[in-house]
């Protein structure tokens, strides 16, 4: 989101806690908006440095709460907007909900609505009432924060954006390419910003700081990934891409994967051989122990996917060996190793090394806090 680069461009191919780090000489959003008069604070949680180097990313002051989560989190920031920092500034305001593990809740209520691509059972309804007990106080939190822009007469001159950079922390999301794992929400709210307006179109993290920057009129950086959202949100283009790249290196174990997403298509290349859900990369949750028990940890995955998600939105159906599909998934494979090669993908010439000093889970063990100490 900081740099409009994909992982393999910008380095972070893996937990920034387990020593994976940016390239130091790529321009991340808080040191351009530092560098064109903006001042520039971090509140709260981030995950693209190590703890103690936020100034590598160009944030000039950091101002921390006793916790966090969001309730503390917000306290601080709010203060911060009382006393009339200095303007223009850009804050960016983080917060450790909704990672697991979420709150146990042992009877949740019988009209709790279950994502789609989850099993309706009591393991999944006790994780999402949990869950949403998060997403309540995070939602609450959103609100004081309005609130405090609107007393302190700085909402009409400020761009809110909420969002974050993964799907929930259930099998199945978190940590795979299916549609839960990337999809995420993308709220703005700002002058220009038209209200009560649902965008749909293709888009990417990569696209958020040309985006900011466009709205901004700053320079956006040359040879970045990202495309600016602002024709679709002004109304001036309904898409501004053909379609999106995912893909996932190493998390707390390497799992190497890469995808093409279209608005009716998707194709998933996995480059080892795993199974269907990969434990370490499975955050602790019930969930994660009845995923266990039906055997997604023991069931090898298929090193191909293809969906129609017009006719297959949860990713059901498999058609890679579809004979009708021939012609268009042999043009995917195409494209996607053709995009690889262009972009200097390390994994176009094989496994990626772990880097020096980075921590790597084992990869037939259950809990990611088993480490592989000898590589």
């Amino acid at each position: 989101m900081f740099s409009g680069l994909m992982p393999h461009r910008n380095g972070m191919i893996g937990l920034a806690h387990r020593g994976f780090k940016l390239k130091k000489d790529i321009p991340y959003l808080p040191e351009i908006l530092r560098d064109n008069g903006y001042k520039t604070f971090l509140f709260g949680v981030q995950h693209e440095t190590q703890f103690g180097k936020q100034e590598e990313l160009g944030y000039q002051n950091f101002l921390t709460a006793k916790t966090g989560f969001c309730n503390d989190i917000c306290r601080v920031f709010c203060e911060f907007l009382e006393k009339c920092p200095p303007e223009p500034f850009f804050a960016s305001v983080g917060v450790v909900e909704t990672h697991q593990r979420y709150p146990v809740v042992e009877n949740p209520p019988g009209n709790l609505k279950i994502p789609g691509f989850l099993p309706d059972c009591i393991e999944v309804k006790k994780d999402i009432a949990g869950l949403n007990i998060l997403v309540q106080r995070v939602d609450e939190t959103i609100g004081r924060i309005i609130s405090t822009l609107e007393k302190t007469d700085k909402i009409d001159n400020t761009l809110i954006i909420f969002t974050t950079d993964h799907g929930i922390a259930m099998p199945g999301a978190k940590a795979t390419l299916f549609d839960p794992g990337i999809e995420i929400f993308l709220i703005m709210k700002g002058p220009g910003i038209p209200e009560g307006k649902t965008v749909e179109c293709l888009s990417s993290n990569v696209d958020f700081i040309p985006t900011i920057l466009d709205y901004l009129g700053i320079k956006i950086p040359d040879n970045i990934d990202g495309i600016s959202l602002m024709p679709v949100v002004k109304g001036r283009k309904k898409q501004i891409r053909e379609c999106i790249y995912t893909e996932l290196t190493y998390h707390a174990g390497y799992d190497p994967m890469r995808s093409i997403r279209t608005t009716r298509y998707k194709y998933i290349r996995s480059f080892e051989v795993r199974p269907f859900y990969f434990p370490v990369n499975v955050d602790a949750s019930f969930s994660k122990d009845l995923f266990k028990q039906m055997g997604y940890f023991n069931r090898l995955r298929p090193f191909e996917f293809f969906f129609d998600l017009e006719k297959d939105p949860l990713e059901r159906k498999n058609l890679i060996n579809e004979p009708e599909y021939k012609a268009l998934i042999d043009g995917f494979r195409k494209q996607l190793i053709s995009n690889m090669k262009k972009t200097n993908d390390p994994l176009f010439s094989g496994p990626v090394p772990l880097p020096e000093n980075c921590k790597l889970s084992v990869p037939w063990g259950y809990n990611p806090e088993q480490i592989w100490t000898e590589l």
